[in-house]
């Protein structure tokens, strides 16, 4: 394709939010439904560009090349391939969903917030295409700022003290992935992560340089478990959902979390093959806990938003628990190729359909505290009756969001723990309770509390069910939960081309 696809998906945002400066203030509907359109550019070449990858050549394609900062020796050079693709659609159409949404809801400071998230959307598209550090650093830190501002100004009550945790949180991790990167490049004389997956990741170099590579390895380790975020660097998490808008929790639970995991497939387990595996057994314990302990967590919260936050460190546990069980297999060569490609998969899988249900499950939050004003699960009940269409929705959601087969959710559960067995069973083994007390809190807490039992009348008595534009926003997120759920082969097809590639590179 001659087409700079990828260039145009990622800058079409920031463009447009340039542009959008030119519009009055004033004009607040031309604001937002010019945001949503604009954000529609990159959401229909995005399909395309699923539509056009070839699977079965796999590898990166797409790929863009040009000099930048010569004197710095880093290059524009963009790509996607088989993790890529689909991460890059997920952002395209959560970021169409979450403005479209916003449209509805958000009526302060509009001009900014609609150009604040354009400006947001390029840094995440920017991430899962650039293949040069310099680059995917600068999308990285890109993405920092609109995000502190919508969770600021935008944010519930404590939103200042959640933005600016957030911020400081993140920092730190950026600062410690600029040190590793620049340890890879006096090492591999290029900031090309290509370059350096080939040369740095192929040489092998830990145990000569046990110390350096391990402090390399850690830093990158560092800035993508905050990310993620993995236990115990999940603490910024629940705060910053908690108090962010609905579309500012979406977009972080659905693309922003995903951005660390990205980190993980595509820097630190190709270039550091060794250090990963040899540090694998203190990611999987980290995984695990991650896992059981955010799903314990949910069941003691009241806060609808806080429970939703915390199930990210749960699910988000199931794609580190299958990046550590790969890492592991390394030491144990071909006999588990097939397994840590599968528990690959898995991971790559979750990343998409935790971004689907949970960001679900944030518009449906946002739905009801649009009308009740409160986010506390013990003042509902027997709303089943009142709102029928937002208890089924949220019911769907929900159940796809504990692994009910037939929904999203089962299948990249089921792979990680299909690959997980054949590595480290006992990971698994105590993994899957988070499966167990996943069931339990949505069960208990969410369809329970909410939906069943005595309906209060006098208080809850003139709510609303649910609005065509909402209903709209779920429609797309409640197809993909259905339609992976039944038939994963097209999605699995592409991740199998990359996660195959990676673990045969590997080994």
């Amino acid at each position: 394709m001659n087409f700079p696809i990828l260039t145009v998906i990622t800058f079409v945002p920031v463009i447009g939010a340039i542009v959008g400066l030119l519009i009055p203030k004033e004009q607040e509907k031309t604001i937002k439904w010019y945001s949503v359109a604009v954000s529609l550019i990159p959401l229909v070449l995005s399909i395309i560009l699923w539509v056009t990858y070839d699977s079965a050549a796999g590898g990166m394609q797409f790929v863009e090349k040009a000099p930048w900062i010569p004197a710095l020796g880093a290059t524009y050079h963009v790509g996607a391939d088989g993790i890529s693709v689909p991460m890059i659609f997920l952002t395209a159409l959560l970021t169409t969903l979450s403005l479209f949404y916003s449209a509805y809801t958000i009526h302060t400071r509009v001009k900014e917030y609609f150009l604040l998230f354009l400006l947001l959307e390029t840094g995440m598209f920017g991430v899962f295409v650039a293949l040069d550090f310099v680059l995917f650093y600068v999308f990285w830190e890109v993405g920092l700022v609109p995000m502190y501002l919508l969770i600021g100004i935008w944010g519930g009550q404590n939103r200042l003290y959640a933005a600016i945790k957030f911020f400081i949180y993140t920092l730190v991790g950026s600062v410690a992935m600029l040190l590793a990167i620049l340890y890879i490049y006096f090492n591999v004389g290029s900031f090309d992560i290509l370059e350096a997956t080939a040369r740095f990741g192929q040489a092998r170099p830990f145990m000569q340089n046990f110390t350096a590579v391990s402090l390399a390895f850690w830093a990158f380790f560092l800035a993508f478990a905050i990310k993620v975020p993995s236990f115990p660097f999940h603490t910024w998490l629940p705060d910053a959902h908690t108090e962010a808008p609905t579309a500012g929790s979406v977009i972080l639970a659905g693309i922003l979390l995903k951005l660390g995991a990205y980190g993980f497939l595509r820097i630190v387990l190709p270039i550091f093959p060794e250090a990963f595996s040899y540090y694998a057994p203190v990611v999987g314990v980290l995984a695990v806990i991650s896992i059981v302990y955010g799903a314990l967590v949910c069941m003691a919260q009241w806060d609808l938003k806080r429970l939703i936050a915390y199930s990210s460190v749960s699910h988000m546990g199931y794609v580190m628990l299958g990046l550590a069980a790969a890492a592991a297999s390394l030491a144990r060569g071909e006999v588990v190729t097939n397994s840590a490609a599968m528990a690959l998969n898995g991971a790559a899988l979750q990343m998409f359909n935790h971004g689907v249900i949970t960001g679900g499950l944030f518009f449906l939050v946002g739905v009801i505290y649009e009308r009740a004003h409160t986010r506390d699960l013990k003042v509902f009940g027997g709303l089943g009756a009142k709102l029928p269409y937002y208890y089924g929705i949220m019911a769907v959601t929900g159940f796809a969001s504990l692994g009910l087969p037939g929904l999203a959710g089962f299948w990249s559960e089921f792979f990680v723990f299909r690959g997980t067995f054949a590595i480290i069973p006992i990971y698994a083994v105590i993994g899957v309770l988070g499966v167990i007390f996943t069931a339990a809190y949505i069960l208990w807490k969410i369809i329970q509390f909410m939906f069943l039992g005595p309906f209060n009348a006098e208080r809850w008595g003139k709510l609303t069910d649910m609005e065509l534009f909402e209903k709209v926003t779920m429609w797309p997120l409640i197809i993909f939960m259905v339609l992976f759920g039944i038939y994963p082969t097209p999605i699995l097809n592409l991740f199998n081309t990359a996660t195959t590639a990676l673990m045969g590179g590997l080994l």
